[in-house]
């Protein structure tokens, strides 16, 4: 077959890091093509340089046999024909569909935009997506997997023949990743060549036809992935047998003293009479589909949203009226947010201050701050969470998404956190840094900790819980005591509102 993208010797830097070494691979065309490795690998960074984000590099891109060296985003757009659809959709809410499939590129009447054309041209594509929304809808309307259809049709809209996907499937349901997949088989059938980033591996088996290795910015090897197993994907990512899937390797600590009581909670509209105990010692996982209202009942409890109707008691007191973010953080609640990098740390602060910032009050000298302390508190927990690189000065947004996710547990346990809330703790993290993170839960629970881990990964949750309660449509639907209860089909009844 012939080769859609070929990368010849790509190597990048960035100060004081060597990003890829010597990477050196191909692509053919019309294949879907999955690009693997743990966060830090250096995936982003190449897909970065294959569409002109990063005009900056030493060695070869070829396009279709022609090489190609792109100065900007736009000049790949236009001129190489290759789109990028991004985790976070990019978009505007208030305009249309058809306005934000075009934008910068609208077609012109004159000096006006032609919107008939705009809008027949669009709808087209969306119709060859089966998609159910059209041209003339605001983008505000649409669902997370409605706005990640969006984004390929803006990539058909420039007759993109190579369209890379990172992590198309983050934030959309089931239902909504099949409608994808579909898609995608399409797309392939008409001669489209796909790159797709993902850390779910059970998408890699059902989507794509090779996969491309890379580890520490370094290439490792292309398999087919019709003659690869699990095991070998993941020992080739990783360079180690890691256990992919969530288990507990020690015994649970759970004692029967109720360190937080939720009770009748309610919150308009969100999820209604919500109650629950979590004991001390024990991880509580919460499972539901989107939507189910999980995230909200989690931020209600930590005082992030107002709570309609009904009780909270931690160590047997009932919180006031008044109880907000600050009061929880004194109180010893922490959490840590599904949406990291606008809600978990802040984007113009370095890993130090970022891992100190809620309990700044240790690390004072009189009456400042000494920034000693807060160094090698960052650097302890740098070390005992094996983060890297080992750069405590490094701006946390530059970080790989593991990594980041490891500053802000950094901050949680600097803060000595008692009741730690997860809210999808593994979204976005490779199979080695998802491990680690469920290392570390164990490791709180031992020291006397409780856990909330709310995920929509159902192998995590069964894996690492004592207890599972499962919510839909914002009320609980189901709660299973015992391991012995964890049946994939039973957990998912419970989780489609059923009994």
């Amino acid at each position: 077959m012939a080769k859609a993208v070929e990368f010849v010797k790509i190597n990048k830097r960035f100060p004081g890091v060597h990003v890829l070494k010597d990477i050196s691979f191909s692509v053919e065309e019309g294949e879907v093509h999955a690009l693997l490795g743990e966060n830090g690998a250096g995936k982003s960074t190449l897909l970065n340089i294959l569409h002109g984000v990063y005009p900056e590099y030493e060695g070869t891109v070829i396009l279709h046999g022609k090489e190609v060296h792109f100065k900007d985003a736009n000049d790949a757009i236009v001129n190489g024909n290759i789109s990028k659809v991004h985790q976070e959709t990019l978009v505007v809410k208030d305009l249309t569909v058809g306005q934000n499939v075009t934008l910068g590129y609208e077609p012109k009447k004159g000096m006006f935009v032609d919107f008939a054309k705009m809008n027949s041209d669009v709808d087209a594509i969306l119709s060859d997506l089966n998609c159910k929304f059209s041209a003339a809808d605001l983008v505000a309307n649409l669902t997370s997997g409605e706005m990640q259809m969006l984004a390929i049709a803006r990539a058909l809209y420039h007759h993109s023949n190579i369209i890379s996907l990172d992590e198309p499937t983050a934030s959309l349901t089931l239902k909504e990743t099949d409608a994808l997949f579909e898609v995608i088989r399409k797309l392939k059938a008409q001669g489209v060549t796909i790159l797709y980033v993902s850390h779910h591996l059970e998408e890699i088996f059902q989507i794509c036809d090779r996969a491309s290795i890379l580890r520490d910015g370094e290439y490792i090897e292309t398999l087919d992935i019709a003659k690869t197993t699990r095991d070998e994907l993941i020992h080739s990512m990783v360079g180690r047998n890691v256990a992919a899937v969530a288990g507990r390797l020690k015994p649970s600590p759970r004692t029967e003293e109720v360190v937080l009581k939720v009770d009748h909670l309610s919150s308009g509209k969100n999820f209604n009479d919500v109650s629950f105990e979590l004991h001390k010692g024990e991880i509580l996982g919460f499972f539901g589909l989107v939507g189910a209202g999980r995230t909200e009942v989690m931020r209600t409890i930590f005082g992030a949203d107002r709570k309609t109707g009904g009780e909270v008691y931690l160590h047997g007191k009932k919180l006031d009226a008044a109880w907000n973010t600050t009061k929880a953080l004194h109180a010893g609640l922490g959490l840590v947010p599904e949406d990291r990098k606008t809600q978990g740390f802040m984007a113009l602060s370095d890993n130090t201050d970022n891992i100190a910032i809620s309990s700044l009050e240790k690390y004072m000298t009189g009456l400042f701050v000494d920034q000693n302390k807060k160094n090698k508190n960052a650097a302890y927990y740098f070390e005992e969470m094996d983060v890297h690189p080992r750069r405590i000065d490094y701006l946390t947004k530059n970080m790989s998404g593991g990594n980041q996710q490891k500053v802000i547990l950094g901050r949680w346990m600097s803060a000595e956190t008692e009741i730690l809330i997860f809210d999808e703790p593994t979204k976005g993290v490779d199979v080695a840094a998802k491990a680690e993170i469920y290392r570390l839960m164990e490791d709180m629970v031992a020291n006397g900790k409780s856990l909330i881990v709310v995920s929509s990964e159902l192998p995590e949750v069964m894996g690492i819980s004592d207890r599972l309660i499962i919510m839909s449509e914002g009320k609980i639907t189901g709660e299973l005591t015992d391991k012995d209860q964890y049946v994939e089909d039973v957990i998912m009844n419970y989780a489609i509102g059923g009994n």
